[in-house]
């Protein structure tokens, strides 16, 4: 049985630092969760880790090879139960058993059902005293797309949006570059390397020559984290209804992508294939691609957390059948007038039907400023 332990200010101290640790592994983890872990001994640190790449050591096996023999009798704080089963890597749960740990404080409990607990049960049979839930709304905001995959099979949808004032996105033409300046840009960059999937449409790549890849000279960072944050590019996802997009275009000259389409020939399928892409033929509504099919099929093969860069069109799409779990909205200073293109293809009819949002954070970057917004359904989960 977990018996929850009294906890004090200095515990949510060490706690902060283990998700401090474990925001290190932003870039990098998938399709693990980012996990920090701080080892504690007579009031001091004596160990520290976080889970860096999949395949390696968990962030508590990192603390623990700092913390050496200093680790018995210690406590430990993790921002996730520690793992109770084998899988590429032993057991994070005997590890911490083996070393001797007094304690573990988990910020949350694995979100996946077919082990959620089983961690700290494993731990406290052998009697370390165990507590969870410590910052766990911080926790799980770090892995909201882990949790989403394991819990509902579906990757954390996030739309990136670049608007004027007035609400517009492009120009009647489409010309849309750049409504925002280089930090907004450095941004988006950032989103992108974060990201396990990058998704956009053939309205988007046609109209901008765009090839939605991670440019390391863009985002702001630097040493280890920026080697991170590079090494392990987001899968390209092109929505391409009717294969409009020429396979000698700049986003596919940009290396491998994943081409979803409602219907396709068997050749077809194979001239992407001799060119290093993938097609997924997924038919929907109206012949027009089923996003939710597509959606489980990212998860299944892993994704955590999906990036939509699209058009008001698509974008509109994903936000009409209530696939979108945040917008990142981000408002240059400057209007684009009447005759420019609306940010989302939404058509509502009534007051009733607007979809209610939660407003997360509002802040400058740069010349421009960044919303967060989440509608209240995913605020929920």
């Amino acid at each position: 049985m977990i018996d929850v332990q009294p906890l004090d200010a200095a515990d949510v101290g060490y706690m902060s630092r283990a998700l401090e640790l474990a925001r290190q592994g932003l870039y990098s983890t998938h399709p693990n969760p980012r996990v920090g872990c701080v080892i504690v001994r007579d009031g001091q640190i004596v160990g520290e880790g976080w889970h860096v790449r999949a395949g390696e050591g968990h962030a508590e096996v990192h603390a623990l090879r700092q913390a050496g023999e200093q680790a018995r009798g210690a406590t430990a704080y993790v921002t996730l139960e520690p793992c109770s089963h084998h899988g590429r890597t032993p057991p994070c749960a005997e590890a911490l058993i083996h070393a001797g740990v007094a304690r573990v404080v988990a910020a949350m409990q694995d979100p996946n059902p077919q082990v959620a607990g089983c961690g700290l049960t494993r731990l406290a049979e052998v009697g370390v005293a165990v507590s969870s839930g410590l910052l766990e709304a911080e926790a799980m905001a770090l892995n909201a797309g882990f949790i989403k995959r394991m819990e509902h099979g579906m990757p954390w949808v996030r739309v990136k949006l670049a608007m004027s004032l007035d609400g517009r996105t492009a120009m009647a033409s489409g010309e849309s570059q750049w409504i925002t300046g280089p930090a907004a840009r450095s941004a988006v960059q950032r989103l992108r390397a974060r990201s396990s999937v990058v998704l956009t449409g053939a309205d988007s790549v046609l109209a901008d020559r765009s090839r939605m890849t991670v440019r390391a000279s863009e985002l702001g960072l630097e040493g280890e984290i920026l080697g991170l944050a590079t090494e392990r590019p987001p899968l390209r996802v092109l929505i391409d209804g009717r294969l409009r997009v020429a396979l000698d275009t700049p986003f596919f000259q940009a290396g491998p992508a994943l081409v979803v389409t409602a219907a396709a020939t068997a050749g077809a399928a194979l001239r992407y294939q001799e060119q290093g892409h993938e097609l997924l033929v997924l038919p929907g509504a109206d012949g027009h691609v089923d996003l939710p099919a597509l959606l489980r099929h990212l998860a299944t093969h892993g994704a955590n957390e999906v990036l939509v860069e699209a058009g008001a069109r698509l974008a509109g799409a994903f936000a009409s059948m209530g696939l979108v779990d945040e917008y990142r909205l981000f408002i240059a200073a400057k209007f684009l007038g009447s005759s420019a293109r609306p940010l989302l293809d939404w058509p509502l009819t009534h007051m009733t039907e607007a979809p209610a949002l939660k407003i997360t954070e509002m802040r400058a970057v740069g010349e421009d400023w960044q919303v967060i917004a989440i509608p209240a359904a995913s605020a929920a989960i």
